[in-house]
């Protein structure tokens, strides 16, 4: 690990694995980091041969403890500046915007700017007997990023979450169908992460960016307007040679050729 080259970014067939490398401080988030993963969603989002993304960090008991606090208070008495004036997107809404399916492998707790992360992602696998927490409050910062978790979450637990910055089992987050998978260990974590992610890429790449990008439009425009928004982004599936290919192998008994086109 270094803190100038504090993400790693991994491309094997078809899938891109992101690694917050920090254990030693618990994989929070510096300015380095951040700026670094603002750079690898605009990385996966170009390569033209990844279709799905793996977000993890390096084992040390936490998915990531949210921002390096310690750099925050430094920057502050050194600078006389709050260390997100100085990052390019503090909210990680860049994330947000990838059109490849980003898969959340969480390997240990998260809080703060590591629930942020996890929420950004389309998927989430979290390791048992972990917690999850929006704990702003308790440090005097703010969680702007966590309006998205009101389609996610029941409204009483979020607010709960947000006013009282207490961490919950990851085991109630499951309940409440925000996680997808609780494993036992993190290699295990990974392992339910890449069958997702290849799951993914087995599909028809059209479809699988439509589909994500016509659950989020809904997300954004409710029912009505995100139906039709959702009609609208499949055209370009429908009038593709791939949903020629789709049946014609079905009819075939065979593996489709995707040409995403």
């Amino acid at each position: 690990m270094s803190d100038e080259h504090p993400i790693r970014f991994e491309i094997e067939a078809g899938i891109a694995t992101v690694t917050i490398d920090r254990p030693e401080r618990r994989n929070a988030l510096s300015l380095e980091a951040m700026e670094g993963l603002t750079d690898a969603w605009a990385r996966a989002d170009a390569a033209p041969d990844v279709r799905a993304v793996i977000l993890t960090s390096a084992d040390c008991g936490v998915f990531c403890a949210g921002m390096d606090l310690k750099q925050v208070a430094e920057m502050k008495a050194r600078d006389g500046i709050d260390l997100l004036t100085r990052v390019r997107d503090p909210m990680q809404t860049r994330m947000r915007a990838v059109q490849k399916p980003i898969i959340a492998a969480m390997t240990g707790s998260l809080m703060a700017g590591g629930m942020m992360l996890s929420l950004n992602c389309d998927l989430r696998v979290g390791l048992k007997g972990t917690r999850a927490g929006i704990t702003e409050v308790k440090v005097g910062r703010g969680s702007p990023w966590a309006v998205p978790l009101l389609w996610m979450l029941p409204q009483p637990v979020l607010m709960e979450m947000v006013l009282t910055g207490e961490t919950l089992p990851i085991e109630r987050l499951h309940e409440f169908g925000y996680v997808n998978y609780l494993e036992d260990s993190p290699d295990a974590v990974r392992a339910r992460a890449l069958q997702l992610a290849r799951a993914i890429v087995e599909g028809a790449p059209l479809s699988v960016k439509a589909a994500k990008a016509s659950v989020l439009a809904a997300m954004d425009l409710g029912c009505r307007k995100g139906f039709e928004a959702a009609l609208g982004i499949y055209a370009e599936v429908y009038a593709s040679e791939d949903a020629i290919e789709g049946p014609r192998a079905f009819a075939a008994k065979r593996k489709p050729v995707w040409q995403g086109r």
